[in-house]
């Protein structure tokens, strides 16, 4: 059975700072791109960050790109994501997630996690 267990959530300051932590089993993190989505309350879900499958390489939105960063330590089948600045804006629930590419991974995730809140606020 394919899971993903986020942890890590919570309440933040303006340009504060978080660190999320995802879990992952019953499958191989080498087999798919994964990474991190967002969804605001009423929104869409909004991709954070994909590490593709096929040439390794992290792709950020443009909304969080030089603020956050995704790391991987696949013998822990662990994945994180360290958040910087934070604003308002941030203000979603979290999801970590594995997809056939990243292409697919807010639309199609083949598995994601119950997903984080974090809320940036005064």
């Amino acid at each position: 059975q394919e899971q993903m267990v986020e942890s890590g959530g919570g309440l933040v300051q303006p340009g504060g700072s978080l660190r999320l932590s995802c879990a992952g089993s019953g499958f191989r993190f080498d087999d798919y791109s994964i990474g991190w989505f967002r969804q605001a309350p009423g929104k869409t879900r909004e991709a954070v960050v994909c590490i593709s499958s096929d040439d390794r390489l992290a792709y950020y939105g443009d909304a969080v790109k030089d603020r956050f960063s995704i790391w991987v330590d696949a013998a822990k089948n662990s994945l994180g994501l360290h958040m910087k600045d934070l604003n308002a804006d941030d203000t979603a629930v979290y999801y970590c997630a594995a997809a056939r590419s990243c292409l697919l991974l807010t639309s199609v995730p083949t598995c994601w996690g119950q997903g984080a809140q974090v809320t940036v606020s005064t």
